[in-house]
């Protein structure tokens, strides 16, 4: 069977440091609250993926005081972010992974839609491709999934941008790596999007 890394890319939940778009909605506070339930959530669904090895890819970086104090699966592996843009520290994670597992799944936390079925999805999905793509509504993706490793799908892209899912693709292409796509899901990181999170008790939730 194949090793698959989980690699999940968050920020420790800070009032005033994390979903700070949202912070109209939902106040300093109440953001840092949604982003606090939405990493467990994450990190609890791809335990329950049951993939590998999940790692939480932290900024800043493990041992930082900001994360004293926020509750987290014992299970779990832990590196630091790095330096650079998203895509210079996704792809510094990814070459690392793949030096050692066979395939990674590169994941944030803004996605609640984003669950264990559709971790699963994208891990069978590299078993024919070298690529997998969740992308979301807003143009960019939610999941980026690799067999191989290769820096220009994370250079020179115009991060939170409506491109980056296609010039993802573009780059794929170029490359000649088969890839598949997956459904597009909700990412929560506007004020309107708070309509997409799940029926329940999310911070922010009327």
């Amino acid at each position: 069977m194949s090793v698959t890394r989980i690699v999940v890319f968050a920020k420790a939940p800070k009032p005033g440091r994390v979903k700070t778009r949202l912070i109209p909605a939902l106040g300093a506070e109440g953001a840092a609250a949604l982003a606090a339930h939405m990493l467990a959530r994450t990190l609890d669904v791809a335990i329950e993926a049951e993939l590998g090895d999940v790692e939480l890819c932290a900024s800043p970086a493990p041992g930082d005081p900001a994360w004293q104090g926020i509750a987290l699966p014992a299970a779990l592996r832990w590196s630091a972010q790095g330096e650079g843009d998203l895509g210079a520290r996704m792809a510094g994670a990814a070459r690392r992974v793949l030096a050692v597992s066979d395939r990674v799944l590169l994941i944030g936390t803004d996605c609640p839609a984003l669950d264990a079925a559709c971790l699963r999805a994208a891990a069978e999905a590299l078993d024919e491709a070298e690529a997998v793509i969740a992308p979301s509504f807003d143009g960019g993706y939610v999941l980026l999934g690799l067999r191989r490793f290769d820096p220009t799908l994370f250079a020179d892209i115009a991060w939170s941008t409506p491109s980056v899912a296609a010039v993802t693709r573009a780059r794929l292409r170029a490359l000649g790596w088969s890839h598949h796509m997956l459904p597009a899901l909700h990412d929560i990181d506007l004020p309107e999007d708070l309509v997409h999170l799940p029926a329940g008790r999310w911070p922010g939730q009327a």
